[in-house]
């Protein structure tokens, strides 16, 4: 499958279905994301499981603001599971949210929105504040270099609460790999962790902002108040694997 430009100079994905699973794919080898049929709201990518570790720092997030909204795995586990977070998603592809009833994201409401506009604009001009932005924002050529400049990183920290996260998913074998992440790091002021994803080409930062020197970072078997068993069954390895990367490299940090 070749990719194919629509007039509008924007991508146009395609969805394959099977009979278990919805996906969208921009070319054969690339698949955007992912839908269990019978559980639409279910995380289906280890990267997305290990993103919501963001919980670990941000137990009960109350504004999230997310860059990318391809099949809508995280803007909907985070709407379900969340039920008192307002989460703005920013999506530059009109045909990507076209689909958004293909994948079952939910309409805009008054907690809930999409806003097609490109991430990098949006981030430059808003004057919200958010406790949680999520940076996923890849399409069919990768990380688009407007969503990994020192200038993005910059205005993520900007728009963050005191104690706000930034988490952004990167190719974890990428030639520049190493340079966005010593751009996230410049800009947090060394406040972040980098976590890869097992058996999966994805790592994922979690930047702090403001961190202090009396964080004090839990994590127990026992789900938080405010989430499913479900949702917990779903992320509760990933957020431990988070956890266990802050306390073998929490002396590493600098504050």
């Amino acid at each position: 499958m070749s990719n194919l430009t629509s007039s509008d100079g924007f991508e146009q994905p395609v969805v394959h279905e099977t009979a278990s699973a919805k996906s969208m794919v921009f070319s054969d080898i690339d698949i955007q994301s992912r839908m269990s049929l019978a559980r639409p709201d279910e995380l289906q990518f280890e990267y997305t499981r290990l993103m919501m570790g963001v919980l670990l720092f941000h137990p009960q997030p109350q504004s999230i603001l997310m860059v990318g909204l391809g099949g809508g795995s995280l803007a909907k586990f985070c709407y379900k599971h969340l039920p008192h977070a307002h989460i703005t998603v920013v999506e530059i592809n009109p045909h990507v949210i076209a689909l958004r009833h293909s994948f079952c994201i939910p309409d805009d409401d008054a907690r809930f929105r999409v806003v097609q506009m490109d991430a990098a604009e949006y981030m430059a001009h808003t004057e919200q504040k958010f406790d949680v932005v999520f940076a996923d924002g890849f399409d069919q050529h990768g990380l688009p270099e407007q969503l990994c400049s020192t200038q993005f990183y910059d205005d993520c920290r900007r728009v963050l609460t005191s104690g706000g996260v930034t988490v952004v998913n990167l190719h974890r074998f990428s030639a520049f790999r190493d340079v966005y992440v010593d751009r996230i790091e410049s800009v947090f002021e060394g406040a972040l962790w980098v976590v890869n994803a097992p058996g999966t080409t994805n790592c994922v930062v979690f930047a702090i902002n403001a961190l202090t020197r009396d964080l004090k970072l839990t994590f127990g078997k026992h789900k938080p108040v405010h989430m499913s068993d479900e949702a917990w069954l779903q992320i509760s390895p990933s957020v431990a694997r988070v956890f266990l990367a802050t306390q073998a490299s929490m002396q590493d940090v600098h504050l």
